[in-house]
């Protein structure tokens, strides 16, 4: 199986400038690629343009601009092409799908903040000095780069990247590792039902509080933001100190809840992980859930609109992304299946209308959003918990009915 890791990295003044050029020539490349495919598109002949193509002609370029595009490794450039390529694979995909096709446009400095060495040895090396009490890892073009290594890797590193949040640097590794002993059995089972009052309600009738990092970030960021929109649009080079400052502070809020969100959804799911042989869970659609209202035509007037409730889903379309449920998921997922644990999804509906007692299926059931009162058999109970109650049945059902 594959791991990834993650850490922050520690460069010289000289070490970071480094990095920040390749960032920018590889975004260059990047630019330069997607550039080539439009006119070749564009000219009369609809010429196709494909990633071994482009790929072949990185030695030339190279050549014609060794201070820049020819001291960077020639393997990290063709995973920026092969980036590339995989952006219209997806957009012809969606195409083809019906779906919205999202061209693929073309990457500022500030908005190209990756860069992948597919192979450990080929223009990087991880521990690059085994015998320096420091972990370094050396890059093609920057040196040796001290990494803060907070945890040990096991297993063989497959893949290297460069990654720049902000003013920090991190570098990011997935490594081959044999698959771990699982974690010895409970006994247990249970079913979640992931909410906006609540993170996640379980079908033993626990609660996990919804921190709600976003919210109760939500002035300061207002603040930042605020501030942030009395400097004009200009480019990077051309901000005074002031507004890099407050660049940086929209930033690092951002940064912030980001990280307090992935921290509690790594916490949540390795106590479920932990304690459970098999968690069910709802298959859910987020971003069909958090989608904007279409807006509706007044047939009377044309040219105006009805009241569709926009403003009322954007509150909880805020609410569904600050929750973070898609991110929880996979992690959840992932952390069980080290632990040789089983996870599945099952079918939403009717999960919160369903008597657990009795099988009563009516929307009556529910008269308000937490309480649960079945009009057959008066079976009470918290909303959330008959969700959960209901969703471990499926999933047991589910279960035996496809044995592994």
């Amino acid at each position: 199986m594959m791991r990834a890791y993650k850490f922050l990295m520690r460069p010289t003044v000289g070490q970071a400038a480094a990095l920040g050029a390749m960032l920018a020539d590889h975004c260059s490349l990047y630019n330069g690629a997607l550039q080539e495919r439009r006119d070749a598109y564009r000219h009369a002949s609809r010429t196709s343009i494909k990633y071994g193509m482009q790929s072949a002609q990185l030695k030339e370029i190279r050549a014609f601009d060794p201070e820049r595009q020819g001291r960077w490794s020639f393997s990290s450039q063709q995973a920026t092409l092969r980036r590339l390529d995989k952006a219209f694979a997806a957009f012809f995909r969606r195409v083809k799908s019906g779906d919205t096709p999202g061209y693929p446009r073309f990457r500022g400095v500030n908005w190209f903040d990756t860069v992948d060495f597919p192979k450990d040895g080929d223009g990087c090396r991880w521990d690059s000095t085994p015998h320096d009490p420091a972990t370094r890892v050396r890059f093609q073009g920057v040196g040796h780069v001290k990494v803060n290594q907070h945890r040990a890797v096991t297993g063989k590193v497959k893949t290297v990247s460069v990654k720049r949040e902000g003013k920090r640097w991190y570098v990011v590794l997935t490594a081959e590792q044999e698959r771990p002993e699982p974690l010895p059995p409970t006994g247990r089972v249970v079913g979640i039902d992931l909410g906006i009052a609540n993170f996640l309600a379980d079908s033993n009738g626990e609660f996990v509080p919804n921190p709600r990092h976003g919210r109760r970030a939500a002035a300061k960021l207002e603040a930042a933001q605020q501030a942030l929109s009395r400097f004009p649009r200009v480019r990077r080079d051309k901000r005074t100190a002031n507004h890099q400052r407050a660049v940086e502070k929209v930033a690092d809020l951002h940064r912030t809840v980001r990280r307090q969100r992935l921290d509690h959804a790594h916490k949540t799911a390795l106590d479920l992980v932990r304690e459970h042989d098999f968690v069910a869970h709802e298959d859910l659609k987020i971003r069909n859930m958090s989608k904007s209202p279409k807006p509706k035509p007044d047939p009377e007037t044309p040219g105006s609109f009805l009241p569709n409730g926009a403003a009322a889903k954007a509150g909880l379309n805020k609410s569904i992304n600050d929750a973070g449920w898609g991110v929880f998921l996979t992690i959840l997922h992932a952390k069980a299946e080290s632990a040789g644990r089983e996870v599945i999804a099952v079918d939403p509906r009717n999960t919160s209308r369903e008597c657990p007692e009795c099988g009563h299926t009516a929307k009556e059931n529910r008269p308000t959003q937490e309480k649960f009162h079945c009009v057959a058999c008066g079976n009470t109970a918290h909303a959330d918990t008959v969700g959960a109650r209901n969703v471990l049945r499926a999933g047991l059902v589910h279960r035996d009915a496809n044995p592994a």
